[in-house]
């Protein structure tokens, strides 16, 4: 095993037989990853953008793109196969993203923010949980604006919040993908927490 990787040793006795030219040994090993990158992909889906993209066929295009770049993967092994494919996944649906929105429609998403499934789940934990009818409707316009505070953050902080509070990411993880130091992500982190607090405040919520 590669030192600092967290790979398993039956991940890395599938890592061989695929770089040996075995593809039974790399589907497998997708297929252990697949619903936890189809959750990577939904949560950075804009919800705008349903009708024009479907999580299952950037799932297929991950797999396709990370079977291209094995070799240069196994090359290096820069870290977790698991983090790697992650990565993956992520930067595809970014490409994606960016492939089907158009210069109006871009300006727009600058203008409004991005109230996706990521900023909404945040909101979702960030919120008590209410028991009655009344309290749901309350708490669904809560969260709304909370996501909306969420939404204004830049997107590398986004990101960071969307890691950690989400996804549960250690810092060392989140480094890794997106090439950053841990202290800086920690640092970034929690910049991102204290401008959350603050313009939820400002929206007139409490703490």
């Amino acid at each position: 095993m590669v030192p600092g990787s967290s790979d398993s040793r039956e991940t890395d006795r599938l890592l061989n037989l695929a770089a040996e030219g075995d593809r039974q040994a790399f589907n497998r090993l997708f297929e252990q990853h697949r619903k936890w990158i189809r959750r990577v992909i939904v949560l950075r889906l804009d919800e705008r953008l349903k009708a024009r993209l479907d999580p299952s066929d950037i799932v297929q295009e991950t797999q396709m793109v990370a079977f291209r770049r094995f070799q240069d993967f196994i090359n290096r092994r820069p870290m977790s196969f698991r983090l790697w494919l992650r990565r993956t996944a992520q930067q595809q649906v970014f490409d994606a993203q960016r492939d089907h929105i158009d210069r109006h429609y871009r300006s727009l998403l600058r203008e409004e923010g991005t109230l996706n499934r990521s900023s909404m789940l945040i909101a979702r934990g960030l919120l008590v949980d209410k028991s009655t009818p009344a309290d749901r409707m309350a708490r669904r316009e809560l969260q709304r604006r909370v996501a909306g505070a969420v939404a204004a953050l830049d997107h590398l902080s986004r990101e960071v919040v969307v890691m950690r509070s989400v996804e549960s990411l250690s810092f060392e993880d989140i480094a890794q993908v997106l090439d950053l130091k841990p202290p800086a992500v920690r640092q970034r982190y929690g910049r991102a927490l204290l401008k959350l607090r603050a313009k939820i405040k400002d929206s007139g919520l409490s703490e």
